[in-house]
């Protein structure tokens, strides 16, 4: 059943909405897609480097070598944001330009780059919000055994102790895992992301080690930063639907729930994990790699939640069809869904953007609603959200991209919506400031609202870039 309400999101808004005064308006990166400088002062490879230069795993070869060239044009970027009006600046640290092989001292090179970058930040009145961990692991200690290995939870804790000691001064929001259920199932279980290994009991264990990791490194930070500053994580929640009201299909949609969301909310925000996880993956393992005392350190006091969202999982009981996709994302020989072969992935209705992915607001309403229920006393952050389009510069040097601001603002009608229903919505930052790098499709993909010309790194703000700024600047959300 749809609600008004719900209905309401589904195209985009009629008349001006204003959003409560206060709330946040940002725009966000990644360290991988956007820095480059792989080899420059001390860094050495991610998993991410190891991967992408690896033959077949990234879409033309591309790699993250140079990206947009931020290492170097980090001026440029903070000013286009403080040209653009935006308040907060959501990024990623890269771990291994801070601490090279996951252990030891910190490289103070690498901790100076992101000294400059915060101190520019502030200067020009943009809050800066500091993510640990954006996937890229320092290869030595993949090498090691990486996320599956509880010893990479262990140096994660001393390398977010690093980064507090240097930053903690500067950066009053931290955030320390971004989307982990990429990290351990599409990194561990289909290995279409970094770095590209095939054990469902392996994404398993690392989806565990993740969880001690976030709460190891919540301690840490804890111990190190100002009391009024704030600790988040930020999940890729899926809004996970059935494609009937056969008990068959909630019974697919509750395996990939637990799978997906339950798996992370529950250790990090209730303190255990579900029983139907354990139950339903019995037959892979008994996870005693969860050892006593595991879960009082995952379960720590957070200030809010981050929440990314793209768009909906449309699922069902597999019948053989032919009608869905193996995994629900793309990989047909590898799922990322341990012991969940029996459910089936089906591409929601509607359009879609140039990734594929289904456009549906009325999902990000739901997914809020869902989460204000289940987490009361939680205030919610959108830390991500948008989408890429078939963008290019018009001979005259314009770029303009009418589907993204129509996604955008039916997006923050959503949203709108959702605090004007009761749901503790404090902020949203818009996926991404910039072009980039995008994972396994390499540069084919563009998120941005400020177009990159990737063989001379010239930034041109998109139509959607000035949508956004009047929206940031004043809190109003234009009607259609």
């Amino acid at each position: 059943m749809v609600t008004a309400a719900q209905q309401q999101t589904a195209s985009a808004p009629d008349t001006d909405r204003t959003f409560p005064e206060g709330f946040l308006w940002g725009t966000a990166t990644a360290s991988y897609q956007i820095e480059g400088a792989a080899a420059e002062d001390g860094r050495t490879p991610s998993i991410w480097d190891t991967y992408a230069r690896t033959p077949g795993r990234v879409r033309n070869g591309d790699t993250g070598d140079i990206a947009t060239d931020h290492y170097h044009r980090w001026r440029e970027d903070v000013a286009l944001m403080a040209e653009l009006g935006i308040g907060a600046y959501r990024f990623s640290l890269a771990w291994p330009r801070i601490q090279p092989t996951g252990r030891g001292p910190a490289v103070q090179k690498g901790l100076d780059f992101y000294r400059r970058l915060v101190d520019e930040l502030l200067d020009k009145g943009i809050q800066p919000v500091a993510t640990l961990y954006h996937w890229d692991l320092p290869q030595e200690l993949e090498d090691a055994g990486g996320w599956p290995e509880r010893a990479t939870a262990e140096r994660f804790a001393e390398y977010a102790a690093l980064a507090a000691d240097a930053l903690g001064d500067r950066v009053k929001t931290w955030t320390t895992l971004n989307e982990p259920w990429c990290s351990a199932f599409l990194g561990y279980g289909s290995g279409v992301h970094a770095p590209g290994r095939t054990d469902p009991v392996a994404a398993l264990r690392a989806a565990h080690h993740l969880n001690l990791a976030h709460g190891l490194a919540v301690q840490a930070l804890r111990d190190r930063i100002p009391a009024d500053a704030r600790c988040s994580v930020t999940l890729n929640v899926h809004h996970v639907r059935p494609r009937t009201d056969s008990g068959a299909d909630a019974d697919a949609a509750r395996r990939i729930d637990a799978l997906a969301n339950r798996v992370f909310t529950g250790p990090m925000l209730s303190g255990a994990y579900p029983e139907d996880l354990f139950k339903d993956t019995a037959a892979l393992t008994d996870w005693s790699f969860v050892r006593d005392g595991d879960l009082a350190q995952i379960h720590q006091p957070l200030d809010f939640l981050g929440v990314n969202y793209y768009s909906p999982t449309l699922v069902s009981q597999a019948d053989g069809s032919g009608t869905h996709t193996s995994d629900g994302h793309g990989n047909s020989t590898h799922s990322p869904w341990p012991a969940a072969d029996g459910v089936a992935f089906h591409q929601p209705p509607g359009d879609t953007t140039a990734m594929g992915w289904a456009i549906d607001p009325t999902g990000l309403y739901e997914l809020l609603q869902r989460l204000a229920a289940d987490f009361p006393r939680l205030p919610l952050v959108i830390t991500e959200n948008g989408a890429a389009f078939h963008d290019y510069a018009d001979p005259e040097g314009n770029v303009n991209d009418p589907e993204r601001i129509a996604y955008l603002r039916g997006h923050l009608a959503a949203v709108h919506q959702a605090v004007q229903d009761g749901v503790d919505v404090r902020g949203y930052f818009l996926w991404s400031l910039l072009d980039n790098f995008e994972w396994a499709h390499g540069y084919s993909k563009r998120f941005g609202i400020v177009y990159v010309d990737y063989p001379t790194g010239t930034r041109i703000p998109k139509a959607s870039a000035r949508w956004y700024a009047q929206v940031a600047r004043t809190g109003v959300l234009p009607g259609a």
